[in-house]
């Protein structure tokens, strides 16, 4: 059988900063604007009560501390040498005052193990000052923005509750990539009524739209969510392996080789994952995605 190429993201930051790369989450003292009442409440219907950021240490750290904290954490788990990208992961991380989020890029520039700085956000919360700082800030390090796509369809955002239209994430893109900050898109399959078709035109879009890296996952139900109380009245579908896979590999195709892929799913937290359970033995899925996928080799 053939394997289907994508680029990965591991081999490209080895290529880009001449070691192998790993993620240091971290938390900010923030929220999102459809949970503070700004434009919605309760948050997305997928997202936990730690805003995608299980895997982050207390926002009440300092993020030096932080980064000490995942560090350590991975440090434990590698041999030889490693540099670190700051992951602003939880929440909605420029949905705060440029002042405080200039300082904490600082600090975790400030550290000689950090190479870059990843934030995660939403497109309607990049407004003028903050785009101010991360083109300062991107000339000390490289910023990398991950902004929640998820879907190009409005309706199903409407459902999921995302309080946001796609026109805005392409102007969002458009002034990123504009002023040099590179742009990374999240993508679920396997949203409520979503088809094949629907989810390979969110692909093609982001593709169009000129991104630097996609994020893939599948749809997760999480306890305390409000996709949960939906789940259990049967009115959603969870994608098997095979089948998330399937809609993986064609959305590949659709990928021009210079988009990298950051993550071809995603890898949810066991104490409050209950479906797809595929996804609770990570070995077994690793070695599917190596079984099926293929790293595109680097000119």
């Amino acid at each position: 059988m053939t394997q289907t190429e994508y680029s990965d993201a591991n081999s490209y930051f080895r290529e880009r900063f001449g070691s192998k790369v790993y993620k240091a989450s971290i938390s900010l003292k923030v929220t999102c604007p459809n949970r503070d009442g700004s434009k919605g409440s309760g948050g997305c219907l997928f997202c936990s009560e730690g805003g995608s950021g299980e895997f982050s240490a207390s926002s009440l750290l300092p993020v030096k501390e932080q980064i000490d904290e995942a560090i350590l954490r991975v440090s434990r788990k590698i041999k030889g040498e490693a540099r670190y990208i700051a992951y602003f992961q939880s929440f909605t991380n420029t949905y705060c005052d440029p002042d405080y989020l200039d300082a904490s890029i600082s600090e975790a520039m400030n550290d000689d193990r950090i190479c870059a700085v990843s934030i995660a956000t939403r497109p309607d919360c990049i407004s003028k000052p903050i785009l101010d700082v991360l083109v300062r800030q991107n000339k000390v390090k490289p910023i990398m923005v991950e902004l929640g796509l998820q879907t190009i369809f409005d309706e199903t955002a409407k459902w999921f509750n995302r309080c946001y239209e796609t026109c805005v994430f392409d102007e969002a893109v458009s002034l990123l990539k504009s002023s040099g900050i590179e742009v990374i898109a999240h993508i679920i399959f396997g949203l409520k009524d979503e088809t094949t078709e629907m989810m390979l035109r969110t692909v093609k879009h982001v593709a169009d739209l000129h991104v630097d890296g996609v994020k893939f996952t599948c749809l997760y139900v999480l306890k305390g969510t409000g996709l949960e109380k939906e789940w259990k009245e049967g009115k959603i579908d969870i994608l098997t392996r095979d089948g998330y896979f399937d809609i993986v590999e064609e959305a590949l195709k659709i990928l021009p080789p210079d988009v990298i892929v950051h993550r071809l799913t995603g890898d949810g937290p066991k104490s409050l994952l209950i479906e797809p359970s595929w996804t609770k033995d990570k070995r077994s899925v690793v070695n599917y995605i190596n079984g099926r996928f293929k790293v595109r080799r680097r000119s």
